[in-house]
């Protein structure tokens, strides 16, 4: 049993609370009013990543198909009754001051149970254990369901984790012990500033809940994040291009160019000077370009993912010349950015213009037959919902990316912020990823529904002419420059076998490299921080097992990795280039004023 000293209770302060009540009443108040007003006003609403109907749809077919086998339902509830008896018998065996072995426990990287109490007190230790059994008996039910369509199965899961997720016993006060200590510790106020941190939430959000990850006030665009000094060179209606200040006297002849996703803001890649790739590049001695994407809103509804790769990095090529007087560039694309990239290219490829000498795909899906589990919120019923709410509009809410984004890892982004915040009372911890993450982007109508509809649903960028820009037909294998692929091996919004899938569709020579953790921290990792690795192999088998089979492990970053294979396309050494002394004049200051426009 735990030595911990018993929490002694505090008696709260009265005025304190008084104030704080009378605020939550104003507060609470005000919010219902605009809601009655917004449904008065707006009842179309808007548009559901968790959409109630598609649920209820994809378990009733799950329940039938389960009653199609009723034997086997029987056989796993058995199974369960067993292991709650041996739970109770193990239990009953710690009430009595015997050892006994836990029935369950939770997997290796669950931080929900960490506090001691979830394992040395005997009633946490019961309800833990309880929920992981009631949670695997749920996960194997579902999966083990035979008959249900892939997309279907992959639907289910997704949702049935989703309650899971949802029902753990860390998220109720009575349930959490570090939420009842503290609640002792406080005399309650936890609870009272939990509740308006709730409503704050839900006004920042206007109604819908924005769950605060991080304290928003704690950074500013240009002074703590976003800091590697540059100037805006070229500026159109869909992007400013950045031009970075160089810290070498000399540079390498071909400059750099960074197209980011336009779904987030380009400063992921320069949060802080210690993990910034763009600062670590032009260390390097790069002439680091970047695209920082407009924040649309309904005046370019009209914009088309053509209009990106036209107005976007195409334009960039043009700008970067006219600034350095150098025709052949390296590329990079995150992400979307990756995809419009690998668009580009291939038309390109058919133009006979070959001013792209080596481009990077960071997470990047060129083949979207497997999608993952964003899968779940992309089908005939749900696109078209998102249609309609993008015709009202005239753009796609960032907001909406962002939940599905979050849904994908419940836990981490969304639950442990909920107990924190609301449960524990405390604000969040200031950090710069958090900050950027919650720096969400609209998308224009027109160029969201292409994506959605061309890519995700019909897969035609993988298929030769499946895609035309400008009435050209384009076809990724006649993509014949070097390419540099990295993805990392826990991502859920570009998994790495499907992005895998890009090294048999191009013609050139290919490197793929495998980092470790996910979508942003696998690649947001400096050498400096010594942290995570990656895997390679210089064989390209057709199969991502068989790569991974046959992969050799590293210690440390994936950047020196890259550095080593980007240098055979460098070019020879020339003068630094500063921004604004080519035939671009410096229009402002680096990060510029488009990545300044917040969608809130």
């Amino acid at each position: 049993m735990s030595e911990r000293e018993p929490a002694e209770l505090k008696i709260p302060d009265p005025e304190k609370v008084g104030e704080t009540v009378s605020k939550i009443a104003e507060q609470s108040q005000r919010l219902l009013q605009e809601f009655v007003e917004r449904q008065e006003s707006d009842g179309a609403g808007e548009f559901q990543v968790l959409d109630p109907a598609d649920m209820a749809r994809s378990f009733q077919e799950l329940m039938q198909k389960m009653m199609a086998d009723p034997a086997k339902v029987i056989e796993s509830q058995l199974k369960l009754w067993q292991e709650y008896t041996n739970l109770w018998q193990s239990n009953l065996k710690r009430m009595m001051g015997e050892e006994s072995a836990p029935v369950i426990e939770p997997d290796q990287g669950d931080r929900r149970f960490k506090d001691e109490q979830w394992t040395e007190n005997p009633v946490f230790d019961y309800i833990k254990q309880s929920y992981l059994l009631a949670s695997k008996y749920l996960h194997d039910s579902v999966r083990d369901t035979e008959g249900l369509d892939p997309r279907m199965a992959e639907k289910v899961d997704f949702y049935t984790r989703q309650y899971i997720d949802a029902v753990a016993p860390t998220n109720f006060a009575m349930s959490n012990p570090e939420v009842l200590r503290r609640t002792v510790e406080t005399g309650g106020e936890n609870l009272l500033t939990g509740l308006s941190n709730l409503l704050d939430d839900l006004e920042r959000g206007k109604g819908k809940l924005r769950v605060k990850m991080t304290d928003l006030d704690r950074f500013k665009l240009g002074e703590n994040v976003a800091v590697t000094p540059g100037k805006v060179v070229f500026q159109n209606d869909l992007m400013q291009l950045l031009q970075f200040s160089p810290s070498t006297e000399t540079v390498y002849k071909r400059p750099l160019l960074i197209i980011p996703p336009w779904i987030n803001k380009y400063y992921i890649l320069d949060l802080r000077p210690k993990n910034s790739f763009i600062k670590w590049a032009v260390d390097q001695g790069h002439t680091v370009f970047v695209i920082s994407w407009v924040n649309p809103d309904e005046k370019l509804a009209h914009k088309d993912f053509e209009d990106y790769m036209f107005e976007g990095p195409l334009a960039a090529l043009d700008a970067i010349e006219q600034a350095t007087g150098e025709r052949e560039c390296k590329v990079i694309g995150y992400c979307l950015g990756g995809t419009l990239l690998a668009s580009m290219l291939a038309f390109m490829a058919e133009k006979g213009d070959t001013r792209v000498k080596a481009a990077t795909f960071f997470v990047t899906m060129t083949d979207f037959s497997e999608p993952g589990e964003l899968g779940v919120f992309i089908d005939d019923d749900q696109l078209a919902k998102m249609d309609e709410q993008m015709e009202r509009t005239g753009y796609f809410d960032g907001s909406s990316m962002a939940e599905a984004f979050n849904l994908l890892r419940a836990n981490d982004l969304i639950w442990g912020f909920v107990i924190n915040n609301y449960l524990m009372g405390k604000d969040p911890f200031p950090f710069d990823l958090l900050y950027w993450n919650s720096d969400s982007t609209r998308m224009p109508c027109r160029m969201h529904s292409s994506y959605l509809h061309k890519l995700y649903e019909q897969n035609l960028l993988c298929k030769a002419n499946g895609i035309s820009f400008d009435g050209v037909g384009i076809d990724l294998a006649k993509v014949k420059i070097p390419a540099y692929f990295i993805s990392t091996k826990e991502d859920h919004i570009a998994p790495w076998k499907s992005t895998y899938a890009g090294t048999q569709l191009l013609s050139g020579p290919v490197r793929f490299v495998l980092g470790m953790s996910g979508h942003i921290a696998g690649i947001v990792n400096p050498p400096s921080a010594k942290k995570y690795g990656y895997w390679t192999n210089d064989e390209l088998p057709q199969q991502p097992d068989q790569w991974l089979a046959g992969a050799q492990s590293h210690e440390g970053s994936w950047w020196m990795d890259w550095k080593k294979w980007v240098q055979r396309y460098n070019g020879k050494k020339v003068p630094a280039r500063v921004p604004g002394d080519g035939k671009l004049e410096a229009i402002e200051d680096a990060p510029g004023s488009y990545v300044k426009v917040r969608a809130d």
